[in-house]
C-alpha cells in the first residue's frame, strides 16, 4: 500500500469471526467472550467487568450477503475486533450483537433494521455502507427512536432528511462520510493544479460524469459536476448505471469517441467498478479516469491488475505504526488484504461508539437508546465529545455547523487523492503530502 507522511494519521482494520444472517434481516449472536480488556484507544476499560449483569443488544450494519458482500465482511470483522478490545463489556453491560443485514437493497435494508427493532430490540445501531440504504432506515430509526451512529451512506440526502425535521430524524444522529462534494472537489483541485503546474495539459477541459445510479452515485456525479464547471469545465455527458452492470463496452466505447480527456464518477460495488475499469483499458481509452472507490476493498488489485494504472481514487492508508500493525494482525487472521476505508474506518467509529457508550454510562448511570441519544445531542453535536485514538484520521469530530457530517479538512476528516500504479497509489494532492505528480496514461 502505498506510504504517506507521518504526520497524517491513517489507516486501519480489525476482525473476527463471525456469523453471517439470512436474507431478510438482523439474526442476534453471542458475542465472542474471550479478547483483551483494553479499550481501543488503549488503557484500562471504564467501568469493565467480567462479570456484566446485563445485555445490551448493538444492531451492527452492513451489507453482508449480495453483490457487496466483500466490504460487509471486512466491516463486520473490523466492528468485532474493536468489540473484542473492550471484551464486549461496558460496565455492567454484555454487548451482544445483532448483524443486521441490507444486501445492499434499501426495502431489505429497511426490513432487516425493522426486525432488528421489534424481534431483537436493539438499544441502538452503528455503522452501514449504502447511501439508499441510509435513505430507507432513517424511517425506521426515526419511528422506533433508535440512535445510530457512524453509517457511512454519504448522499447529501440523509443531510437534507435529517435538516429538514432534525426532532424526527436526528435519531440518524451522525454520518461516517461526509457529503460526497465535500471530498469530491479534491479530484477538481488536484487536476487543475497539475494544469497550472505545467505537469498535465488535456487537449481541452472536457469531462464525462459517470456513476451508479443509486443515491451515493448521483449525488457524487451533481457534486463533481458542478464543481468541473465551477472551474471552467465543460460537462459533455453524465451517465449513470444498474449496481449489478458489468459490461460497460458500449459506454466506454462512445467516451473514447468523445475523446474526452477526464472520466470521473464512482460504483459502491466491487464487480461493477472493477469491470469499468478494465473495459476502458481494452478499449484504448487515455483519458484520466476517476474511479472514486475502487480502493475501497482491500484486494481492488485483483479485481483489475494492471488496467487500474493511471486511475485516480481518494482513499487513506496504513501510515503509522499502529495501523500497520492492525493491518498486518487483520490478514494473519483472516489472510486477506483490507481495506483502510471499509474496515478501518469501521474499526476507527466502532471504537468511538464505545467511548460514546463509556461516557454515556458516566453521565447517565445506565446506557438506553434515551441516554446515548441525549449523549449525542449534548456532546457529540455540539463538538465536546472527539475521537483521536483513530487508525485512520487523527480526530474525529462533529458540530453544529457540519452535522450529521463530521468536521472535514486538515487535521479531520480526510482523504488524500492517489494515482495508481501497479497497485500503489502514489499521493499526487495535497501538495504538502505529495509522493509524486500526477502522470497521463501513455
Amino acid at each position: 500500500m502505498f506510504r504517506l507522511p507521518t504526520g497524517f494519521r491513517l489507516a486501519g482494520l480489525a476482525a473476527a469471526a463471525v456469523l453471517l444472517v439470512g436474507a431478510c434481516g438482523g439474526g442476534a449472536t453471542t458475542a465472542p467472550g474471550g479478547g483483551a480488556t483494553t479499550a481501543p484507544g488503549g488503557g484500562a476499560t471504564p467501568g469493565a467487568s467480567s462479570a456484566a449483569t446485563e445485555t445490551l443488544k448493538i444492531g451492527i450494519e452492513g451489507p453482508f450477503t449480495g453483490p457487496n458482500a466483500l466490504t460487509g465482511e471486512e466491516m463486520k470483522n473490523a466492528s468485532t475486533m474493536a468489540f473484542d478490545a473492550i471484551n464486549w463489556t461496558v460496565g455492567p453491560y454484555k454487548i451482544e450483537p445483532v448483524y443486521i443485514d441490507d444486501q445492499s437493497d434499501p426495502a431489505k435494508g429497511a426490513a432487516a433494521y425493522e426486525q432488528a427493532a421489534v424481534s431483537q430490540k436493539i438499544t441502538a445501531g452503528i455503522l452501514g455502507w449504502h447511501s439508499s440504504v441510509a435513505v430507507a432506515q432513517m424511517e425506521v430509526t426515526a419511528k422506533y427512536k433508535i440512535p445510530h451512529f457512524f453509517a457511512m451512506g454519504a448522499t447529501g440526502v440523509v443531510n437534507e432528511k435529517f435538516n429538514s425535521d432534525q426532532t424526527k430524524y436526528g435519531y440518524w444522529t451522525s454520518k461516517g462520510w461526509p457529503d460526497p462534494a465535500k471530498l469530491s472537489i479534491a479530484y477538481v483541485t488536484s487536476l487543475n493544479d497539475a494544469i497550472a503546474a505545467g505537469t498535465w495539459t488535456p487537449a481541452s477541459k472536457t469531462v464525462a460524469v459517470y456513476g451508479e445510479d443509486t443515491d451515493w452515485g448521483r449525488s457524487f456525479g451533481a457534486g463533481i459536476k458542478q464543481q468541473f464547471q465551477d472551474t471552467g469545465w465543460s460537462v459533455v455527458s453524465e451517465d449513470y448505471f444498474p449496481t449489478t452492470q458489468t459490461d460497460f463496452s458500449a459506454l466506454v466505447a462512445r467516451y473514447k469517441s468523445n475523446n474526452v480527456p477526464v472520466i470521473a464518477g464512482t460504483s459502491t460495488i466491487p464487480a461493477s467498478i472493477s469491470a469499468f475499469i478494465k473495459a476502458a483499458d481494452d478499449a484504448g481509452v487515455k483519458s484520466m479516469i476517476v474511479a472514486d472507490g475502487l480502493g475501497w476493498i482491500g484486494d481492488w488489485y485483483k479485481l483489475t491488475g494492471t488496467s487500474s494504472n493511471y486511475v485516480l481514487d481518494q482513499i487513506p492508508g496504513w501510515t503509522t505504526d499502529k495501523a500497520k500493525k492492525f493491518a498486518d494482525d487483520y490478514k494473519a487472521k483472516f489472510n486477506k488484504t483490507p481495506s483502510p476505508s471499509a474496515a478501518g474506518l469501521s474499526y476507527d467509529f466502532t471504537s468511538f461508539f464505545i467511548k460514546i457508550m463509556q461516557q454515556t454510562l458516566a453521565d447517565s448511570g445506565s446506557i438506553t437508546s434515551e441516554t446515548l441519544y441525549k449523549t449525542a445531542q449534548d456532546k457529540l453535536w455540539t463538538g465536546q465529545l472527539t475521537y483521536t485514538d483513530g487508525i485512520i484520521m487523527s480526530n474525529y469530530a462533529y458540530s453544529a455547523d457540519t452535522i450529521p457530517d463530521p468536521v472535514v479538512g486538515k487535521g479531520a476528516y480526510i482523504f488524500p487523492v492517489l494515482q495508481y500504479q501497479g497497485g500503489v497509489g502514489a499521493v499526487i494532492w495535497p501538495p504538502e503530502w505529495k509522493t509524486g505528480d500526477i502522470k497521463a496514461k501513455p
